[in-house]
């Protein structure tokens, strides 16, 4: 019952301590984590106290990017203005942040689509929000880190705008998106469901081996709402409606419901049955947009793909490392002598990526965007091709096993 939900602590994790498994080098990496937090706690002061918005200001031009602390305007800025676009660099954007791209765009999208002022939140408890949310987010993970979380959200904010979506989405639809692509994978602690399940993780345990990633990101993501008040000041009814529909977005993630959306998905344009008008086809659309924003980096441009390919294939090779030091199983695709990043890139377009994005292709009839989506996702399954066998004949023997259509790819692996 939505009245009753069990929250978890933040950081109910015990810490799986990857640090074993790096060089002293990467070992001072992990160390300096408690200064960048540091900084980023400055930087949020320094937010409070120069952000003209808490000083009572309205700004009057629309869209203004008063939400962002003056030491950001500039190159952040600038790069606000073009957060539409497909091409958004990421990474880029996180390093002019100063480590506070979450944050920085989610306030720059509330803005932007008026949540604020829709909802009557109090900036002080959004900030507070936000700045929980991406804390938990685990900076040394290569890849499911809170720069993935804003790059999710940005190409959330572009699914968002489609002309065949834009139109019919209510602000509660655009908040509960939003929230959803930004909070995802909260907590993620770098390794996958399987890992926790043969480790005898607690929440493999509470979970009964379901959705336990998911299911966590999702309950963490409650507390955080409850514990920094972001919502108190609405009817509780209307509260936790909010806080399950979070849930049915986050839970949607799961790489092992894939199919499952995917042939109710493309029943519902085979049927041309899709009502956007209806509040749970909207939410139906937006579980596809979610699933698509967490998968959509080989639909990047080639720069942008390739370092989220290269950042998800090590945190893989670190899960493997692990097993291999403690005598367990190495799961698939975590293998870095049998498993090249070409290889596990090919058969994740090819299983996941393209199934997807040709059934949102249909649905956006076609769009700009997903034209140019999935121009970019053909150029880079081909350029992976390319580079993988351009190995030696011995290393391509090695990977050629994962092209074969039988073997099992990704399913137990959270993207």
């Amino acid at each position: 019952h939505a009245g009753v939900l069990l929250v978890e602590r933040r950081g109910s994790y015990p810490l799986i301590d990857l640090r074993i498994l790096k060089s002293n080098a990467q070992q001072g990496e992990v160390e300096s984590g408690t200064r960048r937090k540091v900084k980023r706690l400055l930087s949020f002061q320094r937010y409070c106290h120069a952000s003209r918005l808490l000083r009572g200001l309205v700004p009057h031009t629309p869209g203004s990017l008063h939400l962002l602390d003056d030491d950001y305007l500039g190159q952040a800025a600038h790069m606000l203005s073009k957060v539409g676009t497909w091409n958004f660099d990421i990474f880029l954007f996180d390093r002019l942040t100063n480590g506070n791209s979450l944050v920085t765009l989610m306030c720059h999208l509330f803005n932007v689509y008026g949540l604020i002022h829709h909802f009557q939140l109090d900036m002080v408890k959004l900030h507070r929000f936000l700045g929980m949310v991406q804390e938990d987010y685990h900076s040394q993970n290569p890849y499911h880190n809170a720069v993935h979380a804003a790059d999710v959200t940005q190409a959330m904010y572009c699914y968002l705008k489609e002309p065949k979506l834009a139109e019919q989405l209510s602000p509660l639809d655009v908040f509960l998106g939003l929230m959803a692509a930004a909070a995802h994978d909260v907590d993620h602690p770098g390794v996958n469901q399987p890992f926790l399940i043969k480790t005898r993780h607690h929440l493999a345990s509470l979970y009964q081996n379901t959705s336990v990633l998911e299911s966590h990101h999702w309950r963490s993501t409650v507390g955080m709402l409850r514990e920094s008040g972001l919502l108190s000041h609405l009817p509780a009814d209307i509260s936790q409606d909010m806080e399950q529909q979070l849930g049915s977005l986050i839970l949607a993630t799961d790489i092992s419901r894939q199919n499952e959306f995917l042939l109710t998905f493309r029943e519902h344009l085979d049927n041309q049955d899709l009502d956007l008008q209806l509040a749970s086809h909207r939410h139906f659309i937006l579980q596809i947009a979610l699933k698509c924003a967490d998968v959509c980096n080989p639909c990047r441009v080639w720069e942008l793909s390739r370092q989220w390919s290269e950042r998800v294939c090590e945190e893989f090779y670190r899960q493997g490392d692990l097993e291999r030091k403690f005598d367990l199983e190495i799961s698939p695709l975590c293998n870095q002598q049998a498993d090249s990043v070409p290889a596990i890139q090919i058969g994740f377009i090819s299983y996941i990526v393209e199934p997807l994005f040709e059934e949102w292709h249909r649905f956006t009839e076609p769009s700009p965007l997903s034209q140019t989506m999935m121009g970019h996702l053909h150029k880079n399954k081909a350029r992976w091709s390319r580079l993988r066998y351009a190995h030696t004949p011995s290393e391509t023997e090695t990977h050629s096993h994962a092209d074969e259509p039988e073997r099992k790819v990704d399913e137990d692996r959270e993207f």
